[in-house]
């Protein structure tokens, strides 16, 4: 089976209000890329891809009439795609929702969130992620509450041959400093944002042992914004929020990402990327690894191969001169794909 994820940048601004594809002439929100040239190479990719189920990032808004799994599978039936049923958790207020694509055929899916509801003040016990988590952040005694914007999808999957196994998307808040005017500004905000992502993460890492002591088997993927080594406030902090999801430092179980342990191995020299931006003041493209798909160890013992869907790094999405050109125009991200035997 192949599970993938992947960050679709602004999916949501090609399509209407009534859920159609804008497959037109008018540009999208990607840097001088028109809409019919986005949908066109995202058909290609997703189809390049042939996976089983897809956690899209950024997925279309659920909002009045607008509806993530119409939109999403008006897509895949334009394109032809095996993934064609949509699964949507909690919706949120960003128009970056976080969503499943899934072939039916193989596996069915359901929106299954753990934790008891909780108001704005939290509540008792670790909460769903559409409620408030109660957290010290500053060590002064007193715990501030914690929201995602973002709320992690949590899915129920079984294979067709019967194998269960849960799923948590995320979409981790990113740390960028918003509002800024000076270098003081930058400071604060940025550090209050590294707090507020490090509680995140370590509220989703309290979720993870929860479903490990129950004995599931567990993926954790998506985008977190983060990884080790990304900026200088990690040593502030003393780790990354990927590190705290992945446990393996602090004797909880861990979770397992290649790509993330050859971050936390190797901290100088050659690294994977899953996302490159363009710096329009420095007139340059900036590559980072942002996108992780991660395992408990029962899967980790079942084969997994990952791979990164990057258009140079990756030899066969280079030699393929369409697939290369589709992963530059589909998005800034690359989708990351894990290839198991779960029969």
């Amino acid at each position: 089976m192949r599970i993938a994820t992947y960050n679709v940048e602004w999916f949501n601004s090609l399509f209407d209000d009534a859920n159609g594809l804008l497959e037109d002439d008018g540009w999208s929100s990607r840097r001088d890329v028109t809409r019919a040239d986005q949908l066109g190479a995202l058909g290609i990719v997703f189809t390049a891809m042939n996976a089983d189920a897809v956690l899209v990032v950024e997925a279309p808004d659920t909002v009045r009439d607008r509806s993530t799994v119409a939109a999403l599978e008006a897509f895949a039936a334009r394109y032809d795609l095996r993934t064609r049923k949509a699964l949507l958790g909690f919706s949120n207020q960003t128009q970056q929702e976080i969503a499943l694509l899934y072939d039916p055929d193989v596996l069915t899916a359901a929106h299954d969130p753990w934790g008891a509801p909780s108001g704005k003040r939290g509540g008792q016990g670790l909460p769903r992620f559409d409620g408030t988590f109660r957290l010290d952040l500053d060590t002064d005694a007193a715990p501030e509450p914690i929201v995602f914007s973002k709320p992690p999808l949590e899915a129920a999957l079984r294979t067709k041959g019967g194998r269960a196994l849960r799923l948590i998307g995320v979409h981790v808040k990113s740390k960028a400093p918003h509002g800024a005017t000076n270098p003081d500004q930058v400071m604060r905000i940025s550090i209050e944002n590294r707090r507020k992502q490090l509680a995140q993460c370590v509220w989703l890492r309290r979720r993870v042992d929860e479903v490990l002591q129950e004995g599931e088997d567990l993926i954790v993927l998506g985008d977190f914004n983060d990884g080790p080594g990304l900026d200088e406030y990690e040593k502030l902090f003393g780790r990354s929020g990927v590190e705290i999801v992945l446990g393996d430092d602090d004797g909880r179980t861990p979770l397992y990402d290649p790509h993330a342990h050859m971050a936390l191995s190797q901290r100088v020299g050659a690294m994977p990327s899953t996302a490159r931006f363009y710096i329009q003041q420095e007139e340059r493209y900036l590559s980072a690894l942002l996108d992780y798909v991660m395992v408990s160890p029962r899967l980790r013992r079942r084969d997994p191969r990952w791979r990164i869907w990057h258009p140079f790094d990756d030899p066969v999405c280079y030699r393929t001169p369409e697939l290369r050109e589709a992963l530059l125009t589909a998005s800034d991200h690359f989708p990351v794909s894990l290839d198991l035997d779960l029969s």
